[in-house]
């Protein structure tokens, strides 16, 4: 039995829910519009502020999509209702970051800057303070869409172990490893 799968997801005020022919649920809000496929093998119910997934049997394949598919329409209600936010850090000397509209600018310790271009659904914001490092703010109600510009960001320049140089989220923990050390003779 999914538990995840088994909870209603409460619709806020001001936020609209369709479901249309083969299972295509909108879901539009002040933020933006999204939109999802839904598997045949659930049903999709809206009463009143609630909106109820359910599966038609109880096979492996249709308990194991039941918790994905609720986990993506509360993820779509929460952001085009509040929206998501990520921030980066860029971690190293000389590391900067700036941004003309939707193209991010960075130099993170290679011969030559890189120039990143945001899709039009997240908004950006880069700002640099004095003793802290250069910080990139991304915002946007697809959850998946600045997941995904997020990682592709992190992977210009990932984290190393010793230092910590790269571009890291801001609540990310990293593994520190010890340098080497002089044995003594």
């Amino acid at each position: 039995m999914s538990r995840i799968g088994n909870l209603p997801i409460e619709i806020p005020e001001g936020v609209q829910v369709t479901v249309g022919e083969n299972s295509l649920v909108t879901i539009k809000g002040p933020l933006g519009e999204l939109s999802q496929e839904v598997n045949q093998c659930l049903s999709i119910k809206v009463d009143e502020n609630n909106l109820i997934v359910s599966r038609k049997s109880d096979q492996i394949k249709d308990k194991s999509l039941h918790g994905l598919h609720r986990s993506l329409l509360a993820n779509m209600v929460e952001g085009v209702s509040k929206g998501f936010v990520k921030d980066l850090d860029l971690v190293g000397v000389g590391y900067r970051a700036s941004n003309q509209g939707q193209l991010l600018e960075l130099a993170v310790g290679y011969s030559h800057n890189i120039v990143f271009e945001v899709p039009e659904e997240i908004k950006v914001e880069t700002k640099t303070e004095r003793g802290k490092p250069p910080r990139i703010t991304l915002t946007s109600f697809d959850k998946q869409l600045i997941g995904h510009i997020a990682s592709k960001i992190r992977s210009l320049r990932k984290p190393e172990p010793y230092k910590g140089k790269g571009i890291k989220y801001t609540d990310e923990v990293l593994r520190r490893k010890a340098g080497k050390t002089v044995a003594k003779t």
